[in-house]
């Protein structure tokens, strides 16, 4: 259910008049909310239910553990109990093909358990799914009862090291879910590949895994939970209604912002106020979120896809144009998924980070990132950046420390290499700046010399992160034989092949598009960056508000791609 189709918005209607006239009632519109995320969220598939209940669950448990050093049989049956019925959730969609296999006379003809569980990962097969749903029934049953069994050994040990189960429990189910859903067939494809080079025979089990939608997204968020418990940042809650719409509220879900539990937590527990300036804020945040991703974002994809699934076809100039366009569709893609998440929390009272402040106005690799994805460029800095040592240590642990950082931040983003390369690469330029670019980042422009100072640096930045969105946006580095295509072929182009007539000509035709669409987002950039004020376009005079809010409509049904494209974050 993207934010840009028919279906969300009668479904956000729908569930919008339901929470208004909630409105005496907050744990009635938190239940509402919380079911209203969980439809949402089953719409791409009712089984990725199983996994966000269990994060919320353990995550749950795990820190009222790590806080109070017990949890209450009540709140040991509860929990078994949420597990147990999201478990279900795999068996129920394939009732029906389970029982027509299981009538088959011959019974070898049903797939075993490896093959099965292929099939539900793969959602190939809807027998096989059933079978392994069957299976993870018992399993998650057993696990339950084997934990509320030993549990009266965990209430024997140390305080301390209670902490210390609570917060491994936590960090092992939700890595262990993000590593096994999205990295599995990548590391196996990868050592599988690694073997076959060195002359040996492989013959991998790759189970063509189903990537739940936003599992990176949910599954940082709800980790950074039991970590900030644990580092006694914060109190956790008893309220499981309040902390379950914290980790599934729909708004953020599949594409974040990333919130913090002391963020947006404290929000469940309280009456929401819906005053008529956040109303309006709210409602422009969509319109304009709905622009760049139908009228931008939308636009630019065929101009970059035409190039680069074609990029052997093109010479430097045209993969630059579509590198171009590429930043552009990526920024308001991204951004725009956020700014309708801001839009539609906001309408319901409630206050989301804003996760996009014009990143390519960066006069630095570390500017760009205090402006690009913010609410996973803290996280990772605080979660993981920090606790490595961060810049104690001498100048050797800090480049290490921001390498590694940007190395898996890059695999965030995805199971390939081009995404390992690309975290390289930003890991490298922050490394180098770090050394040669001593110059603060917020230095004042007054003079002439000061502005032409501060445009060559935003400039060398765009060149750098233009860089940076070939190595992402590309299927790849290097071939197996060791010719080069994906981004290192493209890189080689624009270095040195120029000199084509055609390649001009092309180039200079969806150079005009990228630029025609682009427009718009430049001028209200501009004035977002000089007024220093990402929301100056609300505060317009009137007359100049309503012309813009009118344009900004005429162009979604004017200039509105008319085939739509999935949220690119949406595979991450």
């Amino acid at each position: 259910m993207a934010f840009n189709s028919t279906t969300f918005a009668i479904f956000f209607v729908l569930v919008y008049a339901g929470y208004l006239l909630l409105y005496r009632s907050l744990r009635g519109q938190n239940l509402l909310l919380l079911i209203a995320s969980l439809v949402f969220y089953g719409w791409w598939d009712i089984r990725f239910l199983f996994l966000i209940i269990v994060s919320t669950v353990v995550d749950f448990f795990c820190a009222l553990l790590i806080h109070r050093g017990h949890v209450t049989r009540r709140e040991r049956v509860m929990t078994s109990a949420y597990v147990i019925g999201g478990a279900l959730l795999l068996v129920f969609p394939n009732w029906d093909a389970w029982w027509q296999s299981l009538q088959a006379n011959d019974g070898a003809d049903r797939p075993g358990l490896s093959e099965s569980l292929r099939v539900l990962l793969a959602c190939t097969d809807e027998a096989g799914a059933w079978s392994l749903g069957l299976w993870t029934v018992l399993i998650t049953a057993a696990a339950a009862g084997l934990f509320n069994t030993l549990y009266p050994l965990i209430e024997r040990i140390s305080p301390q090291r209670k902490r210390r189960v609570g917060i491994m429990l936590s960090v092992v189910a939700n890595l262990g879910l993000l590593g096994f859903f999205k990295y599995f067939d990548f590391f196996i494809s990868s050592a599988t590949a690694g073997l076959q080079s060195l002359g040996l025979e492989v013959n991998p089990l790759l189970l063509e895994v189903l990537l739940p939608a936003g599992i990176s997204f949910y599954t940082f968020q709800t980790l950074s939970y039991t970590i900030d418990v644990y580092r006694r940042q914060l109190e956790p809650t008893d309220d499981f209604l309040a902390f379950a719409l914290f980790v599934s509220f729909f708004p953020q879900l599949v594409a974040g912002p990333i919130e913090r539990a002391s963020h947006l937590l404290p929000q469940m527990l309280r009456p929401r106020k819906i005053q008529l300036p956040e109303f309006h804020a709210g409602l422009y945040l969509i319109l304009w979120g709905l622009f760049k991703k139908i009228v931008i974002a939308d636009n630019m994809a065929p101009i970059c896809n035409a190039v680069y699934q074609n990029y052997w076809e093109h010479r430097g100039l045209s993969l630059v144009v579509a590198t171009m366009a590429f930043a552009f569709q990526i920024y308001c893609d991204f951004s725009a998924y956020s700014d309708i998440a801001r839009g539609t929390a906001k309408l319901m009272g409630f206050d989301i980070m804003v996760n996009f402040r014009l990143p390519y106005f960066a006069v630095s690799p570390s500017d760009f990132w205090r402006r690009w994805h913010i609410s996973l460029s803290t996280w990772l800095r605080d979660y993981l950046y920090i606790p490595l040592g961060g810049n104690r240590g001498g100048s050797f642990n800090t480049q290490r420390n921001l390498m590694l950082t940007m190395l898996l931040g890059g695999l965030w983003h995805g199971a390939s290499w081009n995404f390992v390369l690309w975290g390289f690469f930003h890991g490298l330029i922050l490394a180098i700046y770090r050394v040669a670019d001593k110059r603060p980042i917020d230095a004042p422009v007054i003079t002439m010399r000061d502005r032409a100072g501060y445009l060559s640096r935003v400039a060398i930045m765009i060149v750098l992160t233009l860089i940076g969105w070939v190595l992402f946006r590309a299927t790849g580095a290097v071939a197996a034989d060791g010719t080069a295509y994906g981004s290192m072929h493209q890189i080689g182009h624009i270095l040195t092949q120029w000199a084509s007539l055609a390649d001009l000509g092309y180039a200079k035709s969806i150079g005009y598009e990228v630029c025609f669409y682009a427009a718009p987002l430049i001028l209200v950039q501009i004035a977002q960056h000089r007024s220093r004020d990402m929301m100056i376009m609300t505060r317009l005079p009137l007359v100049l508000r309503g012309t813009w809010y009118g344009l900004l409509i005429a162009g979604l049904f004017v200039l509105g791609a008319r085939e739509s494209v999935e949220f690119i974050y949406f595979q991450f």
